[in-house]
């Protein structure tokens, strides 16, 4: 497995780890769903400059290898609940491109009819459970997933994506906790991507690695190099292993970093001259695995050419197919809102008699 990398230490580009035991239509796959995630966030930062997309846009640039990798690893049954940049997560749990696009867009045919944007919406049957703007929050929501599991005797792991900062909040302690003492299957993956925001590592925590908070927490504690896609795979293998034979939860950090702001409306003064541009040229996931993809002659450049070609199509006709779609009407935003099966006799009685 890979450690955490120490750039300081070393200028030149990396690749991935060798240890794994993926095939070559697995690789494939995963470079394909990593690309996807790359592309489908340049295609809605295109969007918003073009001002046709409703709220923010939050990009993963720089950090997709976490979100894929450690969803690539999960059975169908299994649930997560990702946050703003785990969008490659979401493709790897089979939600299509359209969906998501027409979300961004403010379309009726989305799942939250306009209500919302990007990935908040949830489909149980997909094992998905959309972000919430609580951090940290959704790590208690997965717990009572998987007592209810238990109870059905499911064989079924979920899976919580936080940021580094939402390890300070009373949601992930209570969350984490209450997982250990039950003994569920909750594996929590802390994105140490090196900002809450603005707010630098230094200042959010003062253990050395998050990852050791396991220990407060009697769970099993693993740390992986989240540019790595490889071993974000095979680290999450152990870890799905681990909590589905039933030894409790596990706590896994990714060590990432994010390239681009907190949404496209931060311009990142906070983070020191040159930083960016060093992550970029030395440690990229995607450059890193696409050399490990030459290197070890799973792909030629033809093959991984291929790839991206039909990747961008694929979006792109996603994308005509979410702008094909009507607006919602007015009316639409107060369903759901009220229990109206309960209300509406009540009302109606009222009106009559009056």
């Amino acid at each position: 497995m890979s450690a955490k990398t120490n750039l300081k230490k070393s200028t030149e580009p990396l690749s991935c780890t060798r240890e794994t035991s993926l095939s070559k239509t697995q690789f494939l796959e995963l470079y394909r769903f990593v690309k996807m995630t790359r592309m489908f966030d340049e295609i809605t930062v295109r969007l918003k400059r073009q001002s046709k997309l409703t709220g923010g846009v939050f990009t993963s640039l720089g950090q997709e290898a976490t979100a894929v990798g450690t969803a690539f690893a999960l059975a169908p049954q299994d649930f997560i609940a990702p946050l703003i940049r785990d969008i490659g997560a979401v493709f790897v749990k089979g939600i299509a491109p359209r969906v998501i696009f027409a979300q961004y867009l403010g379309r009726a045919n989305a799942p939250s009819r306009a209500t919302d944007v990007q990935f908040h919406f949830a489909d149980l049957e997909k094992g998905f459970v959309g972000p919430i703007s609580h951090l940290g929050d959704m790590i208690p929501v997965m717990t009572g997933i998987l007592l209810a599991s238990r109870m059905k005797k499911e064989n079924r792991v979920a899976v919580a994506y936080l940021g580094e900062g939402a390890s300070s909040t009373g949601a992930f302690h209570e969350g984490i906790n209450f997982a250990a003492v039950q003994k569920l299957p909750l594996i929590t993956i802390i994105e140490n991507n090196g900002y809450a925001y603005s707010t630098p590592t230094k200042n959010q925590c003062a253990a050395a690695n998050f990852v050791d908070k396991a220990i407060g927490y009697g769970i099993l504690g693993l740390s992986v190099d989240g540019n790595d896609i490889i071993a974000c795979y095979e680290t999450m293998k152990r870890a799905v292993e681990h909590a589905r034979s039933g030894n409790s939860s596990v706590l896994l950090e990714a060590h990432t970093y994010r390239r681009k702001g907190h949404a496209e409306h931060d311009n990142q003064t906070y983070v020191p001259d040159g930083e960016i541009e060093f992550w970029a040229r030395n440690n990229d996931p995607i450059d890193r695995y696409e050399r490990f993809l030459r290197e070890e002659k799973i792909a030629s450049e033809d093959e991984m050419k291929k790839i991206v070609a039909e990747v961008s199509q694929h979006l792109e006709s996603e994308l005509a197919i979410a702008e094909q779609a009507g607006f919602p009407e007015g009316i639409s935003a107060a369903y759901d809102v009220f229990d109206n099966s309960i209300v509406a006799p009540a009302f109606k009685k009222k009106v009559l008699e009056n």
